[in-house]
C-alpha cells in the first residue's frame, strides 16, 4: 500500500461482526517463554509503527470491539470511527500487562495525559459515544441493522478525503505527525519544508487555475 501511488485513503475494518480487533490471543501467549513474548510484542509494536507510517490517510472503522491491541491498531490510524455501541479499552492490566504496542504512547497524544492515564491505569472498556465525548473517536454512529454503520461513515469519511490534491494532502499529514513530535519553532520548520516540496506540483497549478477557471479541480496526484 505504501508504494501504490493509486491508494488515496486505508480504511481498517473488520468482517466479523461485533468485534473490530478483540487483541492478542492470550491462549497462545501463555504458551511463550518471557524471550518469545518480548519478540512477539516488538513485532506487534513495529506493525503498528508500520500502519500509523503509511503516507496516506488512514481511517479505523469501528463496528464492536476494540481491545489491548485491537484499540492500538486502530490509534495507530489517522482517523477514527465508532458505532456508539462499540466497546474499546486498553485493558491490559486488568491481565497484569501494560499496553505494549504504542498504546501508552499513542493513546495520551490523542485524548490528553489524564484521560489515559486513567483509562490504562484502570484497564476500563467505554462505549463509542464515550469514546467521542473525550476525543478518541471523530464520530459515533448508531449501529444497523448489517452491524456495519461505522464502516459505511468511514467510507463517507474517505469520499471526503478523495477529491482532494493527493500529494498536499500526505503533506500535511507528514507535517501534523512530524510537527507533534517537537516544539512549535522546530513544527513551523518541518510545515515550511513540506510546503516546499508542494509548491512544484502540477496538483498546486491545477488548484489554482481550477479557482480562476470556477471550475472542479482534476487533481492527478502529481
Amino acid at each position: 500500500l505504501r508504494f501504490d501511488e493509486k491508494v488515496r485513503v486505508v480504511v481498517f475494518r473488520s468482517e466479523v461482526k461485533g468485534v473490530f480487533c478483540a487483541g492478542a490471543d492470550l491462549k497462545e501467549r501463555a504458551k511463550m517463554d518471557d524471550a518469545e513474548v518480548g519478540h512477539f510484542v516488538k513485532r506487534l509494536r513495529n506493525l503498528m509503527d508500520e500502519i500509523a507510517a503509511l503516507p496516506v490517510p488512514t481511517i479505523a472503522a469501528i463496528d464492536g470491539h476494540a481491545l489491548g491491541g485491537g484499540l492500538e491498531l486502530a490509534l495507530a490510524c489517522d482517523l477514527r470511527v465508532a458505532a456508539s455501541s462499540a466497546k474499546m479499552g486498553l485493558i491490559e492490566t486488568t491481565r497484569g500487562l501494560l499496553p505494549g504496542a504504542g498504546g501508552t504512547q499513542r493513546l495520551p497524544r490523542c485524548v490528553g495525559i489524564g484521560l489515559a492515564k486513567e483509562l490504562i491505569f484502570t484497564g476500563r472498556q467505554i462505549d463509542g459515544q464515550q469514546a467521542f465525548s473525550m476525543g478518541l473517536v471523530n464520530h459515533a454512529v448508531p449501529q444497523n441493522n448489517e452491524g456495519d454503520a461505522a464502516y459505511q461513515r468511514a467510507l463517507t469519511l474517505a469520499k471526503e478525503i478523495l477529491p482532494q490534491a493527493p500529494f498536499a494532502v500526505k503533506m500535511g499529514k507528514l507535517a501534523i505527525n512530524r510537527g507533534m513530535e517537537v516544539d512549535i519553532a522546530s513544527g513551523m520548520a518541518i510545515e515550511g519544508m513540506c510546503y516546499a516540496q508542494n509548491i512544484p506540483t502540477r496538483d498546486r497549478q491545477e488548484g489554482m487555475a481550477a479557482f480562476r477557471e470556477k471550475r472542479p479541480p482534476q487533481f492527478i496526484g502529481k
